[in-house]
């Protein structure tokens, strides 16, 4: 399901804002989608500069990292969001405990600063396994 990450459901769920440019978001993003959660889940592209963002934030912030919003409207990001995201997925929710023990989402947040920081890298090397051969 994707729409507009200002649209409101009628039912709260979450909106995941990605980076569709990215070769690594795109293949997490798949595994995701196939999915079935309980809780609907919309996927926003906002690489795509068609795609509107959430009012209080810019493109390029939403680009930087991995970004959900609630259902409630509140935008959460890094570790944060991918342990609201966990939550709602089936295979996934035991990672969302792990996140509630006292210190996980703090030493998860460090860990996702540290991907970040090689992600450049590992998109290239992504780019090179989507090129055709």
């Amino acid at each position: 399901m994707v729409s507009s990450p200002d649209a409101k459901a009628s039912t709260p769920g979450l909106t995941v804002l990605y980076d569709g440019a990215c070769p690594l978001c795109r293949r997490e993003i798949g595994v995701y989608r196939g999915l079935q959660s309980r809780t609907p889940v919309c996927f926003a592209d906002v690489s795509d500069p068609t795609q509107p963002v959430p009012s209080g934030t810019t493109r390029q912030r939403l680009l930087a990292r991995f970004h959900v919003r609630d259902g409630e409207g509140r935008l959460l990001s890094g570790a944060q969001a991918f342990l609201a995201l966990w939550a709602v997925l089936p295979g996934w929710r035991w990672l969302a405990c792990i996140g509630r023990v006292p210190g996980a989402a703090w030493t998860m947040e460090r860990v996702y600063r540290l991907f970040l920081r090689a992600r450049p890298a590992l998109q290239r090397w992504a780019s090179c396994l989507d090129r055709p051969t």
